[in-house]
This record gives C-alpha cells, structure tokens and sequence, in this order.
C-alpha cells in the first residue's frame, strides 16, 4: 500500500496514541483539565489518522457523495464494519487484521477479526502458504517491502511457531511467545477490539467475535448472551492482563535479547529451523542407526 513521504505508519500512530492516554492521565493526576482537554482532542485526532491509515477511511464513499454529511456517517460505518471496502491482496487484509489485533495470531482469528471489522474475508487456503511466500521474498530481497507477515517465535528454541502470524514492524518482543503469551496475547487483543468497537456501533459480526472473547474473560459478560458491552470487556481484559504482564514481558524480554545475539536478520523474522532441530532431542545418524 502506497503511502506518502511523512505520512506516520499505524505503528508510528499506535505508539502515538499510547503516547498520548499515558499523558491525559498524567495530566488529569495533576488536576490539569485545560492540557487535559488538549491532549484529549490531540487523541482523538490520532485515532482518527488510525481508522484512515489502516480502515481505509478517508476513501469510504469518495466520488459518490450525495451531500447528506461531512464525514462522520461514513466513518461510523466504518466503525462497524459495514462500509463499502475495496477489494484488496491477501497480505494486506491480513496486515489490516494484525494491526487491529496488535499480537499475534491464528489464521482463524485473523479470517474473523477480518470478516467482522472489514467487508469479504480472508481466504483460509491462501493463508497456508503466505508465511512461506513471505520468507522467501524476504530471503530474495531483504527489505524490499516496507513490511512482511512472518512467524511469531517461541521463546525456549527461538523456532517459528506453529500456526502464529506477526508483523516484521513490530518490536522482536512482540513477535516472541513464551508460556503465559498465549494469554496476554488473547487479553491485549480483547482491548484493542474492545476499543476499536466502542467507537461506533457494533455490528452484529462485531458483537459475535467481541462475545468470544468476553466469554473467556472473568467479569467481561454483564448483559443478555450473545451481546457484549466494549468498555466493560476492554476493563475486565485490562485487569487481568495486569495480573499476567509484568512475567510475561520479562520472560519475552530475555528471549528477545538471546534472539538478537544468535540470529540472522531472517531467523529474527521467521524463526531458526536448525536450532529447533538441534534442541529438539533428535541424535544424529551414526553407529547404524538411520535418522527419523
């Protein structure tokens, strides 16, 4: 996807906004309202630059404008899920599911979270072979692309792991899983959808895959089956992720630091297959004995 010298990258707007929450409560902490108004109204802008640089916003319904709004009706659309989207590769849609998510993931979740936020869905068959095409363009032309879909990496081996999607963009301890990962990943996805879908109002495929993951979430389900508040899923995710973080992160923190020193700029993103090999407990061929 083209974008424009200068044009911030939703990572680059993600971090903004984090950036920029830590601050509005820094600031309202300190009894500041009047920056707390500003830093809020800078928030929203970055939202705003977000839902366009990922949603494809800004060309929602461009050149069949009736004159009936400015703008806000096709984002809230948007919101949804059920705006008019153009048809768009296999890796961009599943970039597009990532982002939302901000952890790695399952092929599954990815055709859901798509199917849900965005208009089609996402092939399954094509997805089996897309981190493969991915390694080698990569192994072809290292950073020709300005990002790759690549494999999460285990935390013990530093080996791909199985059936997890990531993004090359995103810091190494993202893309690294250990043993309470699994967990954090599902709770931090929960916020980020949460979130996304607070800002408008969920479609009926917003609200089904919002109830997946509220079911799994102590405190997330307060109202009739099947329908999910956002904001009361985003805070029983946050208070259990708090729980879980710190262990998490330290142990992804480790691996990252190994992973820098023993791998090459291709092992860094799609794991080292030799390695797991080696630690996996197989013995080489010798004294007659044929290797299985």
């Amino acid at each position: 996807m083209f974008r424009s010298p200068g044009v911030p990258t939703p990572d680059e707007l993600e971090t903004r906004i984090s950036e920029l929450r830590a601050a509005v409560r820094r600031a309202m902490a300190a009894g500041d309202r009047s920056n707390a108004r500003e830093l809020r109204a800078e928030l929203r802008g970055a939202e705003r630059a977000w839902d366009d640089a990922v949603l494809g916003e800004s060309g929602t319904g461009s050149g069949t404008d009736s004159g009936t709004g400015s703008g806000t009706d096709d984002r809230a659309a948007g919101d949804r899920g059920d705006g008019p989207r153009g048809l768009l590769p296999v890796r961009e849609q599943v970039h597009q599911a990532l982002t939302l998510l901000g952890a790695p993931a399952a092929p599954k979740l990815i055709g859901s979270v798509y199917e849900a936020f965005f208009t089609g869905g996402v092939p399954g068959s094509r997805l089996t072979s897309l981190r493969r095409d991915e390694e080698r363009s990569f192994r072809t032309a290292p950073y020709a692309r300005p990002y790759y879909l690549c494999a999460a990496l285990t935390a013990d081996l530093l080996a791909p792991a199985r059936g997890l999607l990531t993004v090359s963009t995103w810091p190494l301890e993202q893309r690294i899983v250990g043993p309470l990962s699994p967990r954090t990943d599902f709770l931090t996805s929960a916020v980020r959808l949460a979130e996304h879908a607070g800002r408008g109002t969920p479609s009926p495929g917003v609200q089904r895959l919002l109830w997946r993951f509220a079911s799994n979430i102590p405190g997330a389900v307060t109202g009739t089956v099947g329908t999910v508040d956002p904001a009361v899923l985003a805070e029983a995710a946050r208070a259990e992720l708090d729980v879980h973080r710190e262990p998490d992160r330290r142990r992804r923190a480790s691996a990252a630091g190994r992973a820098r020193a023993q791998l090459d700029d291709a092992e860094l993103l799609f794991g080292s297959r030799l390695r797991a090999l080696r630690d996996s407990g197989r013995r080489p061929a010798g004294n007659g004995e044929t290797e299985r």
